[in-house]
């Protein structure tokens, strides 16, 4: 699907993010200034009050809902079609930590060889404000009215997990109804080609623990007292074999496997064997995979050990049998595994190899969520990403991490949703001297001004 250049609109579009692009950067500073992370709620009802005032001088109807944790902030404003884009956005930050490694203290945003320099500069406050100002563009060129609806989502706890947001959906879908959505973030790739991600695989996050005596004791006795170590390790390893693949009973059994374009897009994305090796040190992958399988295994849920706590692990020498051993996995899920399903196998599976005495504690679960190939949204996205970037988008079907868009795509009927941004691989995100780079801001401005123009005009997904 290839829409047409809208000619002296775009240029219009175009002139006035140029325009307003000092403006629009001012509006990224004032909201970096305001300290807000969520791991200590530490300024973070003060960013969420800055974050309405913005909405609300965008032209946007406003409203602050309190949750159990921070507000989560809701902007609307009707277009001429009843079509409807929502933006999912978070105002809460990382901490800074270690502040010795910034060049500029994280909360007094600076403008640097091309690039502003913050905390949130990237993560999120950065691309809140890129979609807005996309918007007052779009609306500038219309003289007023915007072609499709556009509703803001604003969230104070994306940072620790959202834990209310799924629930918030649920509760006000009259007031988030839409035909497709944007993601928090995105950006270019190494080599400047605008991706598209479709979708994301969930999560399921559990400690498991075991207890074998009263208490630690002498190796002496190893030969007769059951060491809590073993026993970790001996449950750990029934989990996988040695190819990896995941060994609980069923698991697998509502993985649905990439659809025809989607193995066309996987086979076009970029071999990052080279680069891998330069991040990890890493001399080929895992089971000697080719980047091609790779690529392909996305589709595939893993089980990985975050860590194994257990014994003694200080200086020097200590002969001991653990008595208590705990470990902290997660399983990487995919389209349509269900966290609780799997976590019901997982148990089903310990017992069913005589680890009765291993206890299962859930720590965190997302659905894994996926938008179609074939979705026309996918196809403006694509499109005017070539006319702004001059490259063709990579399109990713599906990523590895995992995020909340499942707490938006199924309540809201299996939107589209789809992540331009203002982001390149080296930002630092979560990392000290976190920035973006001021060229990358103005071009995803206008790669979103251009999705919100089109968005009316695609039909219903």
């Amino acid at each position: 699907m290839v829409l047409p250049v809208k000619g002296n609109m775009t240029v219009m579009i175009d002139e006035f993010i140029a325009a307003h692009l000092d403006e629009s950067l001012q509006e990224v500073m004032a909201l970096c200034r305001q300290p807000s992370v969520s791991a200590r709620r530490e300024g973070t009802r003060e960013c969420a009050d800055l974050v309405v005032a913005l909405l609300a001088r965008h032209g946007l109807e406003v409203s602050k809902f309190e949750t159990a944790g921070n507000p989560i902030i809701v902007g609307r404003i009707a277009g001429r079609s009843a079509r409807t884009l929502l933006c999912y956005n978070h105002y809460d930050v990382q901490p800074p930590e270690p502040l010795n490694l910034w060049q500029s203290p994280p909360f007094e945003p600076v403008i640097r060889d091309g690039a502003l320099f913050a905390r949130g500069s990237r993560d999120d406050k950065g691309e809140l404000v890129a979609r807005l100002a996309a918007l007052a563009a779009v609306r500038h060129a219309h003289a007023g009215q915007l072609p499709c609806g556009v509703t803001f989502i604003v969230e104070g706890e994306e940072e620790i997990g959202s834990p209310h947001i799924a629930e918030f959906v649920l509760q006000h879908r009259d007031l988030l109804v839409c035909n497709g959505a944007i993601w928090e973030e995105g950006g270019i790739e190494p080599e400047g080609a605008p991706y598209i991600s479709l979708g994301a695989r969930g999560l399921l996050a559990v400690e498991l623990s075991v207890s074998t005596m009263k208490t630690d004791a002498h190796s002496g006795r190893a030969h007769f007292l059951p060491s809590a170590a073993w026993r970790m390790v001996r449950a750990l390893q029934s989990l996988k074999d040695d190819s990896e693949r995941i060994t609980i009973e069923g698991f697998q059994s509502r993985a649905i496997p990439p659809t025809a374009l989607d193995l066309e897009y996987l086979a076009k994305l970029p071999d990052s064997l080279a680069l891998d090796r330069e991040i990890y040190g890493i001399e080929h992958y895992l089971n000697g995979r080719t980047s091609a399988e790779i690529r392909r295994a996305v589709f595939e849920p893993t089980c990985n050990i975050q860590g194994i706590t257990t014994g003694y692990q200080g200086d020097g020498l200590k002969t001991v049998i653990p008595s208590k051993a705990s470990a902290k996995l997660d399983f990487r899920l995919v389209p349509d595994q269900v966290p609780s399903e799997c976590l019901e196998l997982l148990r089903r599976h310990l017992d069913k190899h005589g680890f009765g005495d291993v206890n299962v504690m859930l720590l965190g679960a997302m659905h894994p969520a996926k938008t179609s190939s074939a979705d026309p949204l996918v196809a403006l996205a694509a499109s005017a990403a070539q006319e702004v970037y001059a490259k063709s988008a990579v399109i990713y079907p599906m990523v590895g991490g995992s995020s909340p868009i499942y707490a938006f795509r199924g309540p809201l009927g299996g939107i589209p949703v789809i992540n331009p941004g203002i982001g390149y691989w080296d930002n630092r995100a979560h990392a000290p001297n976190e920035h973006i780079r001021i060229a990358d801001f103005s071009q995803a401005v206008r790669h979103i001004a251009r999705i919100i123009d089109g968005f009316a005009d695609i039909g219903a997904p």
